[in-house]
């Protein structure tokens, strides 16, 4: 840890009074490991990549949201046309009195759960708010930071209002369709998943629909299915003391030498090569 990258507030903060930035990825490039000085909130608005949060990989397109503290360790790789947005702050440096804690998962080291997923009416909304904070952030009059804060408010708040689990469907219809297959897909790890019978359920056509996911993720679907499934094998490997075999089943797989050539294929080592090599860097 001693070589660990660590970003510093002096870097992205341009007052020492200021709480709230918006640092603005376009594209989000491959990032090493590092920590903070300040915590972060990170919204994917499009294409893919492979993010690395506290050792367990996600593999991220839009909509993902994560919550991050300043001690988590994290990073990016695998990225292919990643947007993304890291709106900072120091949760020292907040003055309003507003019931933080409540809003954000893990505020002042509380137990949470940092990923979540956001459906385009949330993620509209959102994008708005963000507008404005962005704006306010950047400004140097006395009431600068004051009307930053109360837009990082409102924003955490809508945060909450419009998050949901990656294994929970979003609750209103409102939502699109690529945002409930995304999330059909991401929840998929120990089952089949067939596009056929949810585009029957949806009423939709499968042709527009692949079109639509690969122009937003920059994947096809069965790829983000196939590194979905991959990602949760790495965490099992890691994590748990569970045979390959049953990891496999675990995993969408029913054929456990199918398993390892897909693991292969996308990690550079067999599972047992991997499981290996990431508990002696426990």
């Amino acid at each position: 840890m001693a070589n660990q990258l660590i970003l510093l507030k002096s870097d992205f903060f341009a007052h020492e009074q200021q709480a709230v930035a918006v640092a603005d990825r376009y594209p989000q490039d491959a990032f090493a490991e590092h920590t903070h000085e300040f915590c972060e909130l990170v919204l994917v608005w499009r294409g893919n990549g492979l993010h690395v949060l506290n050792d367990r990989p996600y593999r991220i397109t839009r909509g993902d949201l994560f919550y991050i503290r300043a001690e988590d360790k994290h990073s990016y790789t695998s990225v292919n046309d990643l947007v993304l947005q890291n709106i900072i702050y120091c949760p020292e440096r907040l003055t309003l009195n507003v019931d933080w804690q409540a809003a954000i998962p893990g505020f002042n080291g509380t137990p949470r759960q940092p990923h979540w997923r956001l459906g385009s009416v949330g993620m509209t909304q959102a994008r708005h708010v963000i507008s404005q904070l962005e704006h306010e952030s950047n400004q140097r009059d006395a009431q600068a930071f004051t009307m930053a804060e109360l837009l990082f408010g409102q924003l955490v708040t809508h945060l909450k209002r419009h998050r949901y689990a990656t294994d929970t469907l979003p609750a209103t219809s409102s939502e699109t369709l690529l945002d409930k297959l995304i999330t059909a897909l991401a929840g998929s790890h120990e089952h089949a998943f067939e596009l056929g019978k949810f585009c029957e359920r949806e009423q939709c056509s499968e042709r527009v629909l692949r079109q639509q996911f690969r122009s937003q993720t920059g994947m096809t679907i069965n790829q983000y299915l196939r590194q979905v499934r991959v990602c949760h094998a790495q965490y099992l490997l890691k994590h748990s003391r569970l045979m390959i075999s049953e990891i496999s089943m675990r995993c969408g797989f029913e054929d456990s030498n199918y398993f390892s050539v897909v693991f292969t294929r996308e990690t550079g080592m067999t599972p047992s090569q991997w499981r290996h090599l990431s508990t002696q860097h426990n």
